[in-house]
């Protein structure tokens, strides 16, 4: 029998809960076009290689790597023709879920954090972490199958469990970033002038212009490198920058000219083509999560003073 393929998943957004996780065997690689999540999401490789675009880097994973992705960090897979099978496991975390953690004094979103400050988003646990962190990750995946008393529970606990061990190796991690940069093309420093220029006026001929080189062999390296075209990046570095500022409670018709927009009407239609929402929508979205998030904090406040208490009065009858 000729041996199944299995597509690797186009879906890039969340449909149950305060985190997913998979585990995939990729042997068949539809496009996956450059995208970004609201969420964070980590990747780690257990079989198998692919080079991961992430920003303007190029990442080289190998079995035992790990990648951190935060949320606006455009990132995308790089697959080439024959490209051999691999296997990784794939968790995303939703903001509202790591923000809660916060209120107990640790902020598990540290290391995403710190990974971008230190230019990269490569980690490389030696075996005993690994083997540890593999571990928590398939007792999640077990948990979240079962019907056992309190399973829900115990995957949540594996889960902070990864989150802190996380941490501790991003602390621990090497400071020299370990992936190649697109900077040695022009693609690279067309790159990094869209990321620096965003609000400006830009456009294919315009980045052709300033780096004296034909559009048309800009707009095929480009296609090439980063695997979408000039005019889709700037677009989506845009809406990237529109939706941070959306979600710090900068009002629509501020986002859109600061990201350079010409007018509400091609913000709004880019927008809602790339997210299936309006602008109002996804802010009326964001507080409508921000609510239920600090809904379930002091629901899980209540049940650890009532558990406090019940200690209490039974140390008291003793």
């Amino acid at each position: 029998m000729p041996e199944e393929k299995t597509a690797i998943s186009a879906r890039q957004h969340m449909v149950t809960g305060s985190y997913e996780l998979h585990r995939k065997q990729d042997t068949y690689y539809n496009e996956v076009l450059m995208h970004h999540h609201d969420f964070y999401e980590v990747n780690l490789f257990l079989k198998g290689e692919v080079d991961y675009s992430i920003e303007n880097r190029i990442y080289h994973a190998t079995p035992g790597d790990m990648l951190l992705i935060s949320p606006n960090e455009l990132h995308q897979p790089i697959f080439e023709e024959q490209q051999p099978a691999f296997e990784r496991m794939v968790l995303w975390v939703d903001r509202a879920y790591l923000t809660q953690t916060a209120s107990f004094g640790h902020a598990l979103s540290r290391c995403f954090d710190r990974a971008a400050e230190r230019g990269s988003n490569l980690l490389r646990p030696d075996q005993q972490m690994l083997g540890l962190m593999v571990m928590l990750l398939e007792n999640i995946l077990t948990e979240r199958q079962s019907e056992e008393y309190a399973h829900d529970l115990l995957a949540d606990t594996c889960l902070l469990q990864f989150l802190v061990m996380l941490n501790r190796l991003e602390e621990r991690s090497s400071q020299h970033p370990a992936f190649r940069e697109r900077s040695g093309s022009v693609v690279g420093r067309v790159l990094s002038y869209i990321n620096d220029h965003y609000r400006e006026e830009l456009s294919l001929d315009l980045l052709a212009n300033r780096f004296f080189i034909s559009k048309y062999h800009l707009s095929r390296e480009f296609n090439r490198l980063v695997g979408t075209s000039v005019y889709r990046y700037i677009i989506q570095k845009r809406l990237v920058m529109a939706k941070q500022m959306l979600s710090e409670g900068i009002s629509s018709s501020e986002a859109y000219q600061q990201c350079g927009f010409g007018d509400y009407s091609s913000f709004y239609r880019a927008f809602r083509a790339e997210y299936g929402i309006s602008p109002k929508e996804y802010v009326d979205k964001l507080k409508s999560d921000a609510a239920q998030a600090a809904l379930h904090a002091r629901e899980r406040r209540s049940l650890a003073k009532r558990a406090e208490q019940s200690r209490n009065e039974a140390g008291k009858v003793q």
